[in-house]
């Protein structure tokens, strides 16, 4: 009898990227054992209820087989600085989209959310070795400072003619013995932009110029994520009476205290902040990785890891919260210039400028936050996430339609939320194992 071997496969597929989409996916295929049904999840090309198509997906990133889409909910009730706003939010987490429409609901009692931001100023750093004489290098630079921004601005003509383009230049000196290194940080007006090709093209142009007048040799030339001097700010009153009298915000204070002191609450806490936060981003077709790095470095610039959020009670009593955050976010260029349903998100939220767009986001980051501490300091987070999970564990076990609500109804009753549980009730009532 034989000896039947299975093939060795390898991720090394030669000319991958070259290759079209189509056949991208058929060696992908291959190599997972991916069926016909399976592939043409894949390439739903040209389908209506996708916002971008294979073929413009293929120019956004490399090797690509498809696109990967996230349920696209909205959010409800939100008034900010006086306005009315329906917010686009791409998320897969249960209860997020709810529980931001129902705090944006409380919000509205006192006048909703009042929001701000101040320039949109990013950061690019350029790094310097070998400087023989840090001071006079330091010294240097800011006496051609005006001339290092003149050559800065001349990278992007269109940005200065928008009134944008590069504002300062700032020196710091790390790092000690060999390893210290003269650091110049780049202060550029990105207006509408998320910034970061228009702030790297100027430090590019400006490293060997530095290098020259310095006689340092430049390593790193790039844009900071943490975007601390773009920043996000949004407040909001929460009625008393309507979240539960005195004892209610009580306990919320008592448990938003906990994330004060310590950095291991304070790290969940600011990921309820991101719940929102993220959700908007990714719908507007903005960068939610930078956006999640300059927060969380944002909530440590202290020395110690702390809420973006603070809550205090005013005269009255009721809970006031507010937030501050650094966000890079774009309203023209990069991903959402090309995908067309993050354009109609932009359109659903009707912003104009990225400002208004950081305004939104932070409130709907501060609207997420209350919503999940109030949550905790109550009835606990699991009674908000209960019927949302046990419908996704309904559909696990096979419901479909009605069953769904039937399934998720009697396990939440039961108090049993398994999917075990969920295939035993499908048999006992519909027959289906």
């Amino acid at each position: 009898m034989g000896v039947m071997f299975m093939e060795k496969k390898s991720s090394r597929i030669s000319g991958f990227y070259k290759l079209p989409v189509a056949e991208r996916l058929e060696k992908v295929a291959d190599f997972a054992d991916l069926n016909d049904e399976e592939k043409k999840i894949f390439l739903r090309n040209g389908d209506v209820a996708l916002g971008i198509d294979t073929e413009i997906a293929d120019r956004m990133i490399e090797n690509v087989i498809g696109v990967f889409e996230l349920p696209l909910g909205i959010a409800t009730n939100f008034v900010i600085n006086g306005r009315e706003y329906l917010i686009p939010m791409a998320i897969e987490e249960s209860s997020v989209v709810a529980a931001a429409s129902n705090a944006a609901r409380i919000a509205r009692v006192k006048g909703g959310f009042h929001a701000s931001t101040t320039d949109p100023v990013m950061i690019g750093q350029i790094q310097l070795l070998n400087v023989e004489d840090f001071e006079k290098a330091a010294d240097t630079v800011r006496k051609e400072k005006k001339k290092l921004l003149e050559v800065a601005n001349a990278q992007d003509k269109t940005l200065v003619s928008f009134g944008g383009g590069a504002r300062d230049i700032e020196v710091k000196v790390l790092g000690e013995g060999k390893e210290r290194m003269l650091i110049l940080h780049l202060l550029v007006d990105v207006r509408d932009a998320m910034g970061a090709n228009a702030v790297n093209t100027m430090c590019e142009a400006l490293a060997p110029i530095v290098e020259e007048i310095t006689g340092g040799k430049a390593r790193l030339k790039i844009l900071s994520n943490l975007a601390d001097k773009r920043l996000a700010r949004a407040e909001a009153v929460f009625d008393k009476e309507t979240i539960g009298g005195d004892e209610v915000v009580d306990a919320f204070l008592e448990g938003y205290r906990f994330a004060v002191f310590d950095p291991y609450r304070a790290a969940t806490h600011n990921k309820g902040i991101m719940n929102g936060i993220d959700a908007v981003v990714i719908a507007t077709g903005n960068d939610w990785r930078a956006i999640e790095a300059g927060a969380h470095a944002y909530a440590a610039r202290d020395g110690q890891y702390k809420p973006l959020t603070k809550y205090w009670k005013d005269k009255d009593g009721n809970l006031v919260g507010s937030i501050e955050i650094p966000l890079a976010i774009g309203t023209v260029g990069g991903a959402s210039s090309l995908h067309k349903k993050a354009q109609l998100c932009r359109k659903i939220v009707g912003v104009k400028t990225a400002g208004e767009l950081a305004q939104v986001i932070a409130s709907v980051g501060l609207a997420q936050n209350f919503a999940a501490l109030l949550a905790l300091s109550t009835v606990g987070i699991q009674k908000g996430h209960m019927e949302l999970h046990a419908q996704n564990i309904a559909v696990m076990a096979g419901a479909k339609g009605d069953q769904i609500d039937e399934i998720a109804k009697r396990m939440i009753e039961e108090k049993n939320v398994r999917i075990d549980r969920a295939k035993e009730l499908m048999k006992e009532l519909y027959g289906i194992v």
